[in-house]
Order: structure tokens, then sequence, then C-alpha cells
């Protein structure tokens, strides 16, 4: 087993003096809640670029110093707005590393591309040939390395200009385990049949509900998403093994399709003493906590028939639900040819548990004028 690797997502940004700083006091309000709550259940945070509306220093003076707000290590992304006037500099006030770069993180590759800087500005998204050439490297070392790949850019690979199908491509025969992005303003989950993608809702240009952070999972490389709203309750569950049916990529997996007997493993954000599986509404399990690993909570389960099968996790008033394909015996179930890789063409459309509403109203997607 790999392990697990915990982040949160603030969504763009879009810091801007325009609107009173109103995104600005969302994003401090988020980073308190998140200090409060998330402990040390999470490896880092996320700015996934359109940080700051304008590119000004006063701007991201302002994001520096709510940043401040939070004891984890931070990653910082470029967008389109980041690059208004031409280039970066200005962005270096909110992180000392610029991407591209990598790091191995809880024993996963973690890669942080600039997908900003190769082209003229606005959403003319890009990666040159020198940063295509270092990210094949890097998925071929991780491969070699055993470690399972995160990947993080603004905007999925769809949106870029130059050989979007070739980098998704390369993200679908190097068996990446997630590609979190920004960009859209709404949340997101897409699955390709190779790979899973998520965005975040924008935190300073919200056409769907309230402001809040996503936080992903990766539990030896299964990836789970939820989104959880400034004035959602805490504590915070997250179902992290076995995948739920929409985020299946690999039937062959027993953590994608398990048979009767498997493990159901779960985070639990905020202090909790008891945490309870329940299997179809019925059976209930109690969970026991991982030793090693914070949060994290397990439960066996046995005789399960073939079909599909409903799973609670449930603790003081709190729950996350996830539907399981089961397999016994016979033909595992096939992958779907890959139709349109890294495209918004194979978004899994509405889940309102985990906050993806399904509507799409982003201004990138409409041509709204943010």
């Amino acid at each position: 087993m790999t392990g697990c690797l915990t982040w949160i997502h603030f969504g763009d940004l879009h810091v801007d003096e325009a609107d009173g700083y109103e995104g600005l006091s969302r994003f401090s309000a988020l980073i308190a809640s998140a200090e409060a709550n998330l402990g040390d259940a999470v490896d880092f945070a996320l700015l996934p670029g359109d940080n700051a509306n304008h590119s000004t220093d006063d701007q991201y003076a302002r994001i520096a110093d709510a940043m401040t707000g939070l004891s984890l290590p931070w990653h910082v992304l470029a967008g389109d707005h980041d690059f208004e006037p031409g280039d970066l500099t200005a962005m270096r006030a909110i992180t000392a590393k610029m991407a591209p770069y990598a790091e191995t993180i809880a024993g996963y590759r973690c890669l942080f591309l600039d997908i900003v800087s190769a082209g003229k500005g606005g959403p003319d998204f890009r990666i040159d040939p020198a940063q295509r050439a270092w990210i094949e490297r890097e998925l071929s070392a991780a491969a070699v390395a055993g470690e399972p790949v995160a990947v993080f850019m603004h905007a999925y690979p769809g949106d870029l200009r130059d050989d979007p199908d070739g980098i998704a491509g390369l993200f679908a025969a190097h068996c990446v385990a997630f590609v979190d992005t920004g960009h859209t303003h709404y949340n997101e989950l897409l699955n390709d049949g190779r790979v899973i993608y998520g965005a975040t809702r924008s935190t300073g240009q919200i056409e769907e509900g309230a402001p809040g952070f996503s936080i992903v999972t990766l539990d030896d490389g299964v990836p789970s998403w939820r989104f959880q709203a400034i004035d959602d309750p805490w504590p915070l569950i997250q179902i992290t093994s076995p995948a739920d049916r929409r985020l299946i990529t690999d039937p062959v997996r027993a953590d994608n399709v398990p048979g009767s007997a498997f493990t159901v493993r779960a985070k639990v954000f905020g202090g909790v003493e008891m945490v309870s599986l329940h299997v179809d509404d019925g059976h209930v399990i109690p969970m026991t906590r991982i030793d090693g690993v914070p949060s994290l909570w397990s439960a066996s389960v046995d005789g399960i028939t073939d079909g599909l099968h409903r799973l609670a996790v449930r603790c003081d008033g709190s729950e996350d639900r996830i539907e399981i394909l089961v397999r016994n015996s016979g033909p595992r179930p096939k992958r779907n040819p890959p139709v349109s890789l890294g495209r918004d063409v194979n978004a899994i459309g509405a889940w309102l548990d985990r906050g993806i509403d399904g509507a799409q109203r982003g201004p990138n997607k409409n041509g709204l004028d943010w």
C-alpha cells in the first residue's frame, strides 16, 4: 500500500479591490475554518492560479498576509490573470517556488505545471517543448520508483492550445491518479476512463452556491474528492477506498471493483471518537482508527453479493456516501475506450452529496465578462 496523500484546494481567488476585496474576505474565512478543523490530516494547501485578479503588488501582498493564517505548506500555480503583466514576477510575493517543479509528498510524485508562461496572455494556455519533455521524464521516473502521480495545473489539458491530446495521452499512459485544476469557476469531476480530473469553484467570482474548498485524498492511488462549503458542518467525512463507481479507472484493481470481502477506509476531519460503516443502509460495522495515518479509519466487509451497493460512513451527525460495484465471479467490467482524453466531455455530471451540481455555470464556459 502506497498510503494517503491529502490536500485542500482553494479555488481561483481573483483578489481585487474592485469588489471591496470580498474574495479575500472569503479566503480568510475559509482559511480560519481549515485551520480550526483539519489538524494534521492534510499534507498541503493548493492555490490553482488566477490568484490576483490583475497581478498587482497590493493584491499579492494581501493574499500573502491571508496565507499566514494556515499552518500548512502551500503550493501556488499561476493562471492567466496572474500573467496579466506579461510575466510572473509579482506572483513571487506568494510563493518561493515557481512551476514547473516536482516533489515527492507522502510517497506520491506531485507535478506542478506552468501552462501560462509559454502563451501570450489571457487564456492562451500552452506547455512549451522543454516542459513537455520534463513532464515525460518525471512520469517515467515515477513509474520506475513505484510512485503514483498527482498533477496540478491551472486548466484541463483540453484547454491547451498546443497538443492537448498529447499531454492528456501522457497522463493516461502513465496512469496518473489525479489531475487537479482551477479555471472553470465551478466544481467538476471528469473521468476519461484512464484519469480522474477535478476542478474547484472560484473563491472570488462565484456563480454556484457558497464559497468553500475541496479536499482531495489519494488512498493507495484511489482518488476521492469532496467540497466543504463555508457553512457546512464539521466533522467532514471522506470515504477514501474503495472507489466510488463514478471514479473507476481500472476495473481489474480490487480497490476499484472489489470482490465479496474488502476493506473500507475513510478520513474523518474533526475530532471524533466513534465512526460507523453502514452497508446498503442496513448492516452496521464499527470502524477503527488506523495507526500512523492521521484521521484514517477502517472496517472490513465480507459476504457482499455481486452488483451495485451503497456504503455510508457516519459519525456525530455527519456522513459520506458512495456507490460501489462488486464482482465476485465472472468477467470484470471492461474499461470504456478512451474518447477525448482530458476534456470536460467526460464530466461525471451532478453529484450533489459531493458539492457538484453539474450546471457548468462558469464564465469561461459561457462567455461571461469577468
